[in-house]
């Protein structure tokens, strides 16, 4: 099969708007939590998030589309074209081979702000003047990798995967399998996701997932700690541009990572929590593992998906200790969300992105806010500080609402 390298990453972040931002604000242990200012939060029960900050779209869009442009592809988009950008490609494919270059990038929810937006509009106006002519390609995931591709000029595969907070993973690993399996030869694959509005928030605080830590939001995404009470949601973009590895050499390409196995499966268990055990990650794990051909002792970093929700993260370490054994204890781990909360569809690119750079230069970014260890989660979380470490192999997890995982296994490139 052929070998498949990440080139080129874009990040949208709470922590920064470009790659090198959001890699300062994580060795440093920032916190991008704040007081919600993108909707009136006066009657709801969490008051606060890690929203993107600055943004200024003007940089990629024209006053025409920003005039209707849904947030999560503002982000999408940018995210991309930086990735491109960053992979040296510019603002195009190669010439000549457009055809052998795709897109696969999700969200988890999608445009649900303009549809918030639309909504209200359409009851004060009627529906003859309170929808834009745009609603229906603003909302819609698969506009996102549509987008890219017009601007980029990419012919093949081009389609959305959608799987709640795994959507980047998966999107990230079936574009592998794409290149891997000759149906292309370059892909810009990963998630975005803007959700802190209404729907988002109240929805998920119906459910009792986010914390409600109101009086310390800076303390409240706290993954693998004792006192953790819900997720702190998050917003943003992250996106790959994968190769063929002989392409990519070919035209002098800078490797970041390469990517060497993928592994996606059910629970078929619950539609929201994960099965016990987190016997469906343990599985996940496994394939990922077996599809890389690796030894789980040659994993030295995992990016753990640790939203600071009370099953999710007790369930990952149990699943971590069963997989890896002796070895879970050798190994580190993090929890990214730490810093910029739950971006949820664009968590797996985002965080994928960052095992990538994690590996490039040998430093792992920690987890914030582990102050009280909790008996259920006692592994090496990189409490508080970034560590410089060289890692050869690691692992990013990403689970799902619907009981869906995506496992990507990630290696230094080491040439031939």
């Amino acid at each position: 099969m052929r070998r498949v390298v990440i080139t080129g990453i874009g990040l949208i972040t709470p922590l920064g708007n470009d790659l090198e931002s959001t890699w300062s604000g994580l060795l440093a242990g920032k916190n991008a939590a704040g007081p919600t200012t993108l909707f009136d939060v006066t009657n709801f029960a969490t008051k606060f998030a890690c929203e993107v900050k600055n943004w200024e779209p003007s940089k990629w869009f024209d006053k025409r589309e920003l005039k209707h442009l849904d947030r999560f592809l503002q982000f999408g988009v940018a995210a991309g074209m930086m990735a491109m950008e960053d992979a040296g490609l510019g603002t195009k494919v190669p010439v000549g081979a457009e055809e052998r270059w795709g897109s696969y990038i999700g969200a988890g929810l999608g445009g649900v702000r303009t549809i918030e937006d639309t909504y209200a509009a359409q009851k004060e106006k009627g529906p003859r003047h309170g929808f834009s002519p745009y609603f229906v390609t603003d909302i819609i995931i698969n506009e996102l990798p549509g987008m890219v591709s017009i601007r980029t000029g990419a012919l093949g595969p081009n389609f959305s995967h959608v799987s709640a907070c795994a959507t980047g993973g998966h999107s990230i690993g079936e574009a592998m399998r794409a290149i891997r399996h000759g149906y292309a030869d370059g892909m810009i694959a990963g998630g975005a996701e803007a959700t802190i509005g209404i729907l988002g928030v109240g929805g998920f605080n119906a459910m009792r997932a986010m914390s409600t830590r109101n009086d310390n939001p800076q303390k409240a995404s706290r993954p693998f700690d004792l006192d953790r009470d819900g997720f702190v949601i998050g917003e943003g973009a992250g996106i790959l541009v994968l190769e063929e590895l002989e392409i990519a050499k070919k035209r002098g390409a800078r490797i970041y990572a390469e990517l060497l196995g993928y592994g996606s499966n059910s629970d078929a268990h619950h539609v929201a929590a994960p099965a016990p055990e987190h016997k469906g990650a343990q599985r996940c794990f496994k394939i990922a593992l077996d599809d890389a051909k690796v030894a789980p002792s040659a994993i030295g970093y995992i990016n753990a998906h640790g939203t600071s929700t009370d099953l999710n993260d007790k369930n990952e370490t149990f699943a971590t200790k069963v997989v890896f054994g002796d070895h879970a204890r050798k190994l580190a781990m993090s929890s990214t969300k730490s810093m910029m909360g739950h971006t949820l569809g664009a968590a797996g690119g985002i965080e994928a992105g960052i095992t990538a750079l994690a590996i490039m230069r040998g430093v792992l970014p920690p987890t914030t806010n582990y102050e009280t260890p909790d008996p259920e989660c006692d592994l090496d979380y990189i409490p508080n500080v970034a560590r410089e470490q060289r890692v050869d192999v690691a692992m990013s997890n990403s689970f799902g609402f619907g009981g869906t995982n995506a496992a990507l296994v990630l290696s230094r490139y080491k040439g031939d």
